[in-house]
């Protein structure tokens, strides 16, 4: 149900400001209103307010103008910052949108609109801020990372200016909205970061997919694979065109099947279609999701390089949540791209996959563990991927995340919300879909019904994820103690068991290297006197400072069992800024609030307000 919000809207952009009201009051009010599919009556105008708050808390506490980054991310985490920051523009834009362009509302929006402006330039600012430079020489994910960053801004601007354009002739005159000005730049930066990935592209081994990291023995991973999939259809459906043919040695290698011979590159070029397509063949029959439909981390090939063996057949069976997510926004664009529904239908059940994961049943439309009677310091039961109904990596139970880590949840909730996005609902098909009108309409309510079945879910993991908050409102890593019913639950008396926690490192066919580094052996490096991009899991100051390594572990390091309640008494090492130290906060462990929990939040409340507008 569309309505015009531009009033409401007008108020919540304008001021900006932190409402002493959440969600989380919100929350008993929406138990009695929801069905078991999750529909509510209306939008909660309450999470726009509180995803605001986290936009505004995100830049002004951890965005440093003045040099144009986050200096506490690392490169690759601040590219995911950039793209949540242009996604949650898209939005507030997005809503502005529902008044009348004729109203004294929408032109209070236009001019008072300073959050729109204010965080644009922020996106301006990282521009020159990015260290272009030092990602060209990174592992291909990494560069993928920057495509889509700066493919989402150059949709924020397509949209708002479109917004502009509406307005009363006499308030704007000829001009465009000056964003405008900055599509060239971002589209090439896009451009030449696809091509140096691309390079990555291999089909001498497991018959195709993308190489992980070309300094590294090939290991060809969910991530990088997905992440070429979301960024080839991205470029396709938004790339612009890019005539500037600086740098000269961009050009993908002879030998790849991305060799573009043209001077400059036009929008909508086939090639990055067939790249999507190959790419999403190559992940679908490479035998990488597990018994409970969720992606494995990836392959190596056994044997190599000694033996004649080609195949992918040693997998690492870790599970993260952000390789069940970038996947998503790719299928959204692959549908968008062909009109085949199939696309849509993969999207829903590794959607699904994941929710039962978390330990929450669609059906019932709540978990599927009681947790209203835990003892004191009793931790619902492991699902896969998450307990009591809440999304969770693997290591936030022990507080032992790394960098990468902290930042994957807030990926899965920004994708998945790309899925879901009404703005798929609007897409006018090309010719080539051969769909009637109605057959069009048709697949697009089905695509609705399903997406409006997880408002139950969002919203639950939103008030999770808000729960852990502190006083300054930054978001804490693991979402679950933020539930009312855990919401008493402490780190020192936490009963952690090995059954209760996810399978250890270093066990047979399960390498967490995201969180405890990359194995300095054979099979993973090849030359053992070589470190490459390990997570930093001391607490030393003195630590190599350099921008594509992980920031150190800060705060009280984590035990388990017995030594859990002795460590929360005697904790004497560094905590993150706003920690206490008495144990009483479960998301002071290891490397505590961060610019990436921040962004998590962010993402997660997003993905409540985008697809709970589709209600009705």
């Amino acid at each position: 149900m569309f309505i015009r919000w531009s009033a409401v809207l007008t108020l919540a952009v304008a001021v900006c400001v932190a409402s002493p009201r959440s969600l989380l009051e919100g929350q008993a009010k929406h138990q009695g209103r929801g069905d078991a599919e999750g529909r509510q009556s209306l939008p909660d105008f309450q999470v726009f307010d509180d995803m605001l708050k986290a936009l505004r808390d995100m830049q002004d506490i951890y965005f440093q103008r003045w040099v144009g980054t986050w200096p506490q991310g690392i490169d690759w985490t601040r590219a995911v910052m950039g793209t949540y920051v242009a996604a949650a523009l898209r939005t507030i834009s997005d809503q502005l949108e529902q008044g009348s362009p004729q109203s004294e509302p929408f032109a209070s929006a236009i001019k008072y609109g300073d959050p729109i402006s204010g965080y644009f330039t922020d996106l301006i600012a990282y521009y020159f801020g990015q260290d272009a430079f030092a990602i060209r020489n990174q592992a291909h994910d990494d560069m993928l990372w920057v495509v889509l960053g700066w493919l989402e801004a150059i949709q924020f601007i397509d949209g708002h200016n479109s917004l502009i354009g509406m307005g009363p002739v006499e308030l704007f005159q000829d001009e465009s909205w000056y964003g405008n000005r900055w599509v060239p730049a971002f589209a090439h930066r896009a451009r030449i970061f696809w091509e140096l990935a691309a390079k990555g592209w291999d089909t001498t081994l497991c018959g195709g997919g993308m190489i992980w990291n070309p300094r590294l023995h090939p290991y060809k991973n969910a991530i990088t694979n997905q992440l070429f999939i979301s960024a080839s259809i991205s470029m396709f459906l938004h790339f612009p065109g890019d005539p500037n043919p600086s740098p000269f040695d961009a050009t993908p290698d002879p030998d790849t099947p991305y060799r573009h011979t043209r001077v400059g590159w036009r929008p909508h070029d086939p090639i990055f279609k067939i790249s999507a397509l190959k790419a999403h063949e190559w992940i679908v029959s490479s035998n990488m999701t597990n018994s409970q439909g969720l992606y494995a981390d990836g392959f190596h090939i056994s044997g190599y390089p000694g033996g004649n063996n080609t195949k992918c057949d040693d997998r690492d069976e870790m599970v993260y949540t952000y390789n069940q997510g970038v996947l998503l926004s790719g299928l959204r664009g692959l549908f968008q791209a062909t009109g085949r529904e199939a696309y849509l239908r993969e999207g829903h059940t590794l959607i699904q996959n994941v929710i039962r994961a978390t330990g929450y049943d669609l059906k019932r439309n709540k978990p599927i563990d009681d947790i209203r009677n835990l003892l004191p310091g009793q931790i619902p039961p492991w699902r896969g991927l998450g307990r009591a109904g809440v999304l969770e990596d693997a290591c936030d139970i022990s507080g032992m995340c790394s960098q990468d880590a902290q930042t994957f949840k807030g990926i899965w909730m920004h994708h998945f919300t790309a899925f879901c996005s009404p703005a798929l609902l609007d897409h006018v098909p090309p010719v080539s879909f051969k769909l009637s009108e109605d057959a069009m309409n048709n697949l697009r309510a089905r695509h609705a019904r399903n997406c409006v079945r997880y408002v139950g879910w969002l919203r639950h993991n939103a008030a999770a994820a808000l729960g852990t908050r502190d006083m300054k409102g930054r978001f804490g890593m693991w979402w679950t103690p933020g539930l009312p019913e855990l919401r008493g639950l402490a780190s020192g008396n936490m009963q952690l068991t090995e059954e209760a926690l996810p399978p250890a490192n270093g066990q047979d066919g399960i390498i967490d290297y995201r969180n405890f580094g990359v194995p300095q052996d054979k099979v993973w490096v090849g030359h053992l006197e070589e470190e490459h991009d390990n997570p930093v899991m001391n607490d030393d100051d003195d630590y190599d400072d350099d921008e594509t390594r992980q920031r150190p572990l800060r705060g009280r390091q984590p035990r388990t069992g017995a030594a859990a309640s002795s460590a929360a008494a005697t904790a004497a090492n560094k905590n993150p800024e706003g920690c206490e130290v008495d144990g009483s906060d479960p998301n002071c462990r290891g490397r505590g609030r961060t610019v990436e929990t921040q962004g998590g939040g962010l993402a997660v409340l997003r993905a409540l307000w985008e697809v709970s507008k589709q209600v009705s």
